[in-house]
């Protein structure tokens, strides 16, 4: 059974459900949108949406299997992104107070390689994307196949992270935030510190 437009039109609509769903990215780039400006958030949103895309590839060739056979490699990859997850809550809170022109400023490279290790941070992901392309997508995959769905996750998340980072990051947004600086980023350092301990702690095994 081939692929039809109804298995992507799902998929789609299941990733732009997993974009807007609690999660490391959002506040991480809410927060360098809204901090940093348009440019360092483009750069966030598609080391974002690049890694999200790349754990769909590694689902479909089989990483989700790897980590079963091997649980120290996922526990592995989890405590370590829950001690980045960790590490950037921190950074975060310790320049809530400072001005944005006193704050280190993130360049356009490092706001991208962020975004790509924020996503990496979170080896769940692999999982969540085998078991939707499981109950989504027919048995029996061929590698065009394969191409296709990793191609299409890869757009959709290069269209709907920039247009949220261009969102966020509009004067009226801005203005807001700066007004209220302080607060805000402590509470993303909060959601950030949470996301990490509960990645950190949380029990069980693929």
């Amino acid at each position: 059974m081939t692929i039809e437009w109804v298995h992507v039109l799902a998929f789609n609509a299941t990733l732009l459900a997993a974009i807007a769903s609690p999660g490391p990215s959002l506040p991480f780039l809410t927060r360098t949108a809204m901090a940093e400006g348009c440019t360092a958030g483009l750069a966030a949103a598609v080391g974002l949406g690049i890694m999200a895309s790349l754990w769909t590839l590694a689902a479909l060739l089989g990483l989700d299997a790897l980590f079963s056979l091997f649980p120290w490699a996922y526990t592995a990859v989890k405590m370590g992104g829950a001690a980045y997850l960790i590490w950037i809550a921190f950074q975060t809170w310790r320049n809530a107070r400072a001005p944005l022109g006193t704050a280190p400023q993130v360049s356009k490279g490092r706001a991208f390689r962020q975004g790509m290790l924020v996503n990496l941070a979170n080896p769940k992901s692999v999982l969540f994307s085998a078991a939707v392309i499981v109950v989504i997508f027919p048995e029996g995959l061929t590698t065009a196949d394969k191409a296709l769905i990793y191609l299409n996750h890869l757009g959709v998340e290069l269209v709907v992270q920039p247009l949220l980072a261009v969102a966020l990051s509009t004067a009226i947004v801005r203005t807001r935030y700066l007004s209220a600086k302080s607060i805000f980023d402590r509470i993303a350092a909060g959601v950030l510190v949470a996301l990490g301990l509960r990645l950190l702690f949380e029990r069980g095994t693929p």
